[in-house]
């Protein structure tokens, strides 16, 4: 995933189905100069990390 898609969903009010490792998460807050996200698993936000933005991935389904 690149930055600005990063950006997209954490500014969404729409759910979008986005994993880490493949864990769904959701991203609370994207940071443009070091490329990372803080993100954390759907359900439990004690588990908050850091990663880089382009370690996840977004599905699509149609």
């Amino acid at each position: 995933m690149n930055i600005r898609r990063a950006k997209e969903i954490a500014e969404s009010a729409e759910m979008k189905n986005v994993t880490y490792d493949g864990t769904p998460v959701y991203i609370q807050h994207v940071d443009e100069e070091t490329e990372s996200v803080r993100i954390y698993p759907l359900g439990q936000p004690e588990q908050e990390q850091s990663v880089p933005v382009n370690s996840l991935d977004e599905q699509q389904f149609e």
